[in-house]
């Protein structure tokens, strides 16, 4: 979809509702892997279909099947990739239930297998026994385990995890939504508050204590921010009410602010943990009569 550009001076936008800290414009995404030769996957089959309908009846039945494998193949290795992003930008996470990649690996190699029938010898097989494993050393496999959830409570693991898979359709729906705008500058808006509210999701998970206090930003505020998103991009693309989009992106300044300084007070109340933790130590440690040992602060090597 288009996108309509304009800057901060051009005619007919409205000026912002507060002006927004300076941010790195790539701070809080990460590269998409789902892309390239993944992509490229879904040209690969093409030359099957013409193939197909240049041949005899079990030609054309044995192409159009190593068609339909390979272009699910494409779509499994995008979808595992896709998955296995998600997997890596979380502190807390569990494995995909469905190995994506893997079954991709599978798809190709039966469908070049088909692609390969007819021809001399052992050569459908080698197509087949190659396409796996080019496949599989290309794309890897899917994550196999969890992650982060060593040595932890599992049941608080599992709070945590299932409040940022929650958190997350919230943003993709806030994505989904303000796309149908075609303004680029509310995109880029509602991107600025989606790292935000990562950064509140990145110190949950490294502190699933932190979840009850995160819960009503997360829940409420988030479900909030998804409505009131989902309802101004229904408004907005027919009325072009400038006083909308103001409410609209002062109504995100409030709660960006807001998830900011609810997320320094969570890293806050962990660094004032840690140094209670230390204090006790160390009182313990005297009363034993054994002195602590002294710490270079520059290089961290004993005294």
């Amino acid at each position: 979809m288009a996108h309509r550009f304009g800057g901060r001076y051009s005619p007919g936008r409205p000026a912002p509702a507060e002006p927004a800290p300076p941010r790195h414009p790539f701070q809080g995404r990460r590269p998409a892997r789902a892309a390239g030769r993944a992509n490229a996957m879904f040209f690969a089959p093409l030359p099957l279909v013409p193939r197909a309908f240049f041949s005899d009846p079990a030609g054309l039945a044995l192409s159009l099947s190593a068609f339909g494998l390979l272009m699910l193949a494409a779509w499994l290795t995008r979808e595992g990739l896709r998955a296995e992003d998600a997997w890596a930008a979380r502190k807390i996470a569990r494995r995909p239930a469905v190995p994506r990649k893997i079954l991709g690996s599978v798809l190709t190699g039966a469908g070049l297998f088909l692609a390969g029938i007819g021809g001399e010898g052992a050569a459908p097989v080698i197509f087949g026994a190659l396409g796996l494993v080019l496949h599989s050393l290309a794309f890897g496999i899917d994550p196999l385990s969890d992650k982060g959830m060593e040595g932890i409570d599992s049941f608080q693991n599992s709070r945590v995890a299932r409040a940022v898979e929650e958190a997350e359709k919230h943003l993709a729906t806030m994505s989904e939504a303000i796309r149908h705008t075609g303004e680029r500058s509310l995109v880029d808006r509602v991107e600025r508050f989606q790292a935000t509210v990562r950064e509140m999701l990145r110190t949950v998970e490294e502190d699933p204590r932190d979840l009850t206090a995160a819960r009503r930003y997360l829940v409420v505020y988030l479900m909030g921010a998804r409505d009131a998103t989902v309802k101004f991009a229904d408004l907005y693309p027919r009325s072009r009410d400038a006083s909308a989009r103001q409410d609209y992106e002062t109504l995100l300044a409030d709660l960006e602010t807001h998830f900011a300084a609810r997320t320094r007070a969570l890293m806050q109340d962990d660094r004032t943990d840690l140094d209670v933790e230390i204090e006790v130590l160390r009182d313990r440690l005297h009363r034993e009569g054994i002195a602590p040992v002294p710490v270079t602060p520059k290089t961290g090597e004993t005294a």
